[in-house]
């Protein structure tokens, strides 16, 4: 069933507000996927904050026109499912561990603002952490200095109080 004009540009409008917030655009091709795979594809993309939508490639380049993803234009053919995401990382690896598992979902390239990555680099940007894991870490690099400040602080009255308990046991044992 065909949609009608106001329709489309209803579409073309929703898919270029995504856009407006992303970080990333991951296109791949998904012919021959089973019903339960997309739907179950698309609840792990929403947890992940991952937008997906099938769009027929006319109105994904009228979407992307104007953007900094206007250079995936080129890319567009074929029976394409567009990822959007505001953290590039995340909607990599959402759409890149889909793929190891479906071999009729293939992933054919994206973008960053500004930037067309090619099939290898969606891939490569699946592999790094994600924002957590990296926040994560440089909090763990931030509290190291002053975790150790504060057990070498703590050290001090704890020395004395065991050498206190030291001579009283040996007072104790030379009363005995």
């Amino acid at each position: 069933m065909s949609l009608s004009l106001e329709q489309k540009q209803a579409v073309v409008a929703e898919v270029a507000a995504q856009l407006s917030n992303a970080q990333a655009l991951i296109v791949a091709e998904y012919r021959g996927l089973n019903v339960e795979s997309v739907t179950g594809l698309r609840a792990t993309a929403r947890k992940s904050g991952v937008y997906l939508r099938v769009l027929k490639n006319s109105l994904a380049r009228r979407a992307v026109k104007g953007t900094p993803f206007e250079k995936l234009a080129e890319q567009m053919s074929g029976p394409l499912m567009y990822g959007i995401a505001q953290d590039p990382v995340a909607g990599a690896k959402v759409l890149a561990e889909f793929a190891k598992t479906n071999e009729f979902f293939v992933i054919k390239g994206g973008a960053m603002p500004n930037n067309v990555m090619s099939a290898k680099d969606v891939t490569a940007l699946a592999l790094l952490p994600s924002r957590d894991e990296l926040l994560a870490k440089l909090m763990g690099t931030m509290q190291a200095p002053v975790t150790k400040l504060v057990r070498t602080m703590n050290e001090v009255p704890g020395k004395f109080v065991r050498t206190l308990a030291a001579v009283r046991d040996q007072k104790e044992k030379a009363a005995a």
